[in-house]
């Protein structure tokens, strides 16, 4: 039997083993490479921070930490609502542009600091909220509460650089987007 286009799929000189890893296995997509969000123009990372996240699971600290690296925005981690409202005065009292709450950090007692933060930020300020796709019960307390958009933790991780971008943008930049 004549195996003479084996030297044609396989590279050089025909060896079975030749090019094996040049290439991707029948029926496998190419390896995914994610890519780095494009920074916010206009952002200083050192400037004031116009969003607070009330977030003390490492994984996602450590994910949204390093997205806000990446796009130069300033995103502060508090641990309760009397922490934001301190921050807020060292800032001038400047209004956040977006709160993001684990749903799921009993420290941060998100159910009644979500109402007390709305009455106190009115309109200005987003409110989202993210947690395990299977806590329906949860979700629609978080919308009770205030929270403008409560989303799975993996459609919260996958729009990050997005919600970063919109919120993060100085205030010029974010009202003309709109």
């Amino acid at each position: 039997m004549d195996h003479s286009y084996r030297a044609a799929l396989d590279g050089q000189n025909g060896s079975r083993n030749a090019g094996k890893h040049m290439r991707p296995r029948p029926g496998f997509a190419a390896p995914y490479r994610p890519v780095d969000p494009e920074p916010v123009a206009g952002a200083q990372p050192n400037g004031v921070s116009r969003i607070f996240a009330f977030v003390d699971d490492l994984f996602f600290l450590a994910k949204i930490q390093e997205t806000a690296r990446k796009m130069n925005v300033k995103v502060e981690f508090v641990k309760t609502d009397k922490d934001l409202l301190e921050r807020m005065k060292q800032n001038g009292e400047e209004v956040p542009s977006l709160l993001i709450f684990d749903l799921n950090n009993a420290n941060a007692k998100p159910l009644s600091a979500i109402p007390k933060l709305k009455a106190k930020l009115k309109k200005g300020t987003s409110i989202i909220g993210f947690l395990s796709h299977v806590q329906g019960d949860l979700k629609q307390k978080a919308h009770e509460a205030g929270c403008d958009m409560v989303l799975p933790r993996s459609a919260f991780s996958q729009n990050l650089p997005q919600l970063l971008r919109r919120h993060g943008a100085p205030e010029q930049e974010s009202m003309g987007t709109d």
